[in-house]
């Protein structure tokens, strides 16, 4: 352990995937939603205010694959998709789930769009 840095309690992946306009797939940051852009300055910004970056690791990422419930975001431990996301869910999953211990369910992508791991096992070749 490096002295003065905790290891993260969660790692938090925001997908940053961005399509030009016009094309016909949606993205988590979409370049006439100035919302979702301001998404994971917004995340950070939160952490660090709450005084928890050092134990939160905020992570930019590309494409999580589920890109019809986005902006999403995946938390780890826990193996945890939150999508539809805004600056209030985002405010809202830091209080109660990362703070408080408690999955904000209503934000959880659905079983049918999630469904179980599959494990690189049963794949491999």
């Amino acid at each position: 352990m490096v002295p003065g840095i905790p290891q993260p309690a969660f790692y938090i992946f925001k997908c940053q995937q961005s399509a030009p306009p016009g094309m016909p797939k949606p993205s988590c940051v979409k370049q006439d939603d100035p919302e979702s852009q301001q998404l994971f300055q917004h995340l950070a910004q939160s952490l660090m205010q709450k005084g928890i970056i050092a134990t939160v690791q905020p992570i930019q990422t590309g494409c999580l694959n589920r890109c019809q419930q986005g902006p999403v975001m995946l938390v780890e431990p826990g193996h945890t998709m939150y999508v539809g996301l805004t600056k209030e869910k985002i405010d809202r999953i830091i209080d109660e789930h990362i703070i408080g211990g408690a999955v904000v369910n209503e934000f959880v992508i659905d079983d049918a769009a999630w469904g179980e791991p599959v494990s690189p096992a049963s794949v491999a070749r």
